[in-house]
């Protein structure tokens, strides 16, 4: 190579490692006018640069492929210059061409081509890189923004002053899973990409949404947005098929937290620990799919987080007593039955269910409590009938984690059986709203206490959306009518319309039917009218301690009205 053309190369190598190293202002046209003159020295015809993120999608051809320079003279390969890039394992390679008409290079040429192109790989190399560590980093596996995604641009926000005027929401897909079996993993991926785009369009294009983790998401937005949000959140009718044929209705439990004017950022944890609490809070259908953040929820968080950390200790203690509620025959006055129910005693105060039972049921805790209840009531029947009174079938409640299990039946029985109680005594009963669960693992559930004379009834029968196949689908005893379908002289019409043809369709299906919740001589009227003859409510009693249930067992008769007694 003589002086000019090897002043020329060191000129060009030069202008090139500048260009690579100036992190500050890297000139990309500048780096394409560079191999273009790389490519003119060396008389090459054609340059490709491939990557690829792994060794296994270099070997599918699973990569990205660009041709770097093309002035069309033709195809002759001349070299492969290759990289792996360790740890990621990543792999840059580029291909050079020269035309069949051209000079072959020297070796002092090819000598300085290969430093040229090595130095250049290794530059692209790590740029390559940094983008796969961003994408590791800021998306998740599906492509979506993950949180740290999220974080970085409410760091950003926060510098620009855009934070305030904007809320932040964090969002579950309700009942996902089941969709996701319904309609298959593929058509799942499709109906989340085109709910959230319903959403990204609500939000004018000026909002962000990133996923926390499986079907939970976070979004911010403006203020102004939050409400055409909110619509499609609250419900929404997303297609999955090319043609839009077929659609689900997708709805989501919602945290919200609205960014005060005087809020002073902190770190993003903040705020995404504020939205996170709400959302927890949204999951539980108790206090409602929309929940927003204010200081309150700390206080009941803290309340919360006391019910759990006091359980134990409650248990071994025996805090926690069983109050009976008699069901009575409206005919006769006798009772006929008793629900159990659990009252927390701390001293002279009574914690209501209310208070504790939707925190235990956020985890397992539920079920160890009503073991612990099922053990108290067997006990009670025991000594009962060892002191000859009159013994009446006791239902006790059961919670939906039961059936996260894949046979609770056989510690049931086991306490049961432990404290010798003929099964025809104890019936359970589980609510209507345990639907959201597979019909399969609470058929079997049914089934197995039922071949066991358990009896098994179904709660506040009416409440939930499958109501009718529920009765048709699981082999129940009893049923219990809510008192929302009890009629009272406020809701009479409708309402004891529909009153009376369950009766009657319970009855028809041979199932014992039971009206809760009532309190009025009306309703009883309303209950003799339609043949429906146990009532269980206030009007007899209220939820009785043991020693005064047992005071009743012995022949006890609830007065009844002259227009009912026989």
């Amino acid at each position: 190579m003589d002086s000019k053309r090897e002043q020329t190369y060191n000129i060009l190598f030069a202008r090139m490692i500048d260009s690579m190293t100036d992190l500050n202002d890297f000139d990309r046209e500048e780096f394409i006018w560079l191999l273009y003159e790389i490519c003119r020295f060396f008389d090459l015809s054609k340059g490709v640069t491939e990557f690829y993120d792994s060794l296994s999608a270099e070997k599918d051809g699973r990569g990205e492929i660009m041709i770097d320079y093309d002035d069309g003279r033709g195809e002759g390969k001349i070299a492969v210059f290759r990289r792996t890039v360790t740890p990621s394992k990543t792999v840059i390679k580029s291909t050079l061409y020269k035309s069949a008409d051209s000079e072959n290079l020297t070796d002092d040429e090819y000598r300085k081509l290969d430093l040229m192109l090595k130095a250049m790989l290794s530059f692209i190399s790590r740029n390559r890189l940094q983008s796969v560590v961003e994408k590791l980093a800021f998306y998740d596996e599906f492509g979506y923004p993950n949180i740290n995604y999220f974080s970085r641009e409410l760091e950003m926000m926060n510098e620009k002053g855009e934070l305030h005027g904007h809320t932040v929401i964090q969002f579950n897909l309700r009942h996902f899973a089941l969709i996701n079996k319904e309609v298959g993993r593929a058509a799942g991926d499709i109906i989340i990409r085109n709910y959230l785009n319903a959403i990204k369009e609500r939000m004018g294009g000026t909002g962000l949404i990133c996923r926390v983790g499986g079907d939970n998401f976070a979004a911010v937005m403006k203020n102004e947005c939050l409400e055409n949000v909110l619509r499609i959140l609250a419900g929404f009718p997303v297609s999955y098929t090319p043609d839009g044929d077929k659609s689900i209705f997708i709805s989501a439990s919602v945290g919200i937290f609205t960014i005060p004017d005087d809020y002073v950022f902190e770190r993003p944890g903040d705020i995404l620990n504020k939205v996170y609490i709400a959302a927890q809070d949204a999951r539980y259908e108790f206090k409602g799919p929309v929940i927003y953040y204010n200081e309150s929820i700390i206080f009941e968080k803290e309340r919360q987080s006391n019910v759990r950390r006091y359980f134990a200790d409650a248990l071994k203690n025996n805090e926690f007593k069983s109050f009976y509620q008699p069901k009575v025959d409206i005919l006769t006055g006798k009772i006929v039955g008793a629900e159990a129910l659990c009252r927390w005693m701390i001293g002279e105060k009574t914690v209501l269910p209310s208070d504790f039972i939707p925190i235990l049921e956020q985890n397992t805790d539920i079920c160890t409590l009503d073991f612990y209840m099922l053990d108290r009531v067997c006990k009670d029947i025991r000594r009962w009938l060892d002191q000859g009174r009159n013994i009446v079938r006791v239902s006790v409640n059961l919670s939906r984690k039961h059936l996260f299990d894949f046979d609770p039946t056989e510690h049931l029985l086991k306490i049961i059986d432990e404290n010798r109680v003929p099964h025809r005594y104890i019936e359970f009963e589980l609510t209507e709203t345990m639907t959201d669960v597979k019909f399969g693992d609470l058929k079997r559930i049914t089934s197995t206490l039922r071949d066991k004379d358990i009896s098994v009834a179904v709660d506040d029968f009416g409440i939930g959306y499958s109501s009718l196949n529920l009765i048709r689908e699981i082999p129940w005893d009893v049923l219990k009518i809510d008192r929302a379908f009890v009629p009272t002289e406020e809701n009479y019409g409708v309402t004891e319309l529909m009153f009376r043809y369950v009766v009657a369709m319970a009855q028809a299906m041979g199932l014992e039917c039971i009206a809760e919740g009532v309190e009025t001589e009306k309703q009883l009227e309303i209950l003799m009218d339609n043949n429906c003859r146990i009532a269980q409510g206030f009007f007899f009693d209220k939820p009785l301690s043991v020693d005064e249930f047992e005071a009743k067992l012995n022949g006890f008769t609830y007065k009844v009205p002259g227009f009912i007694a026989m």
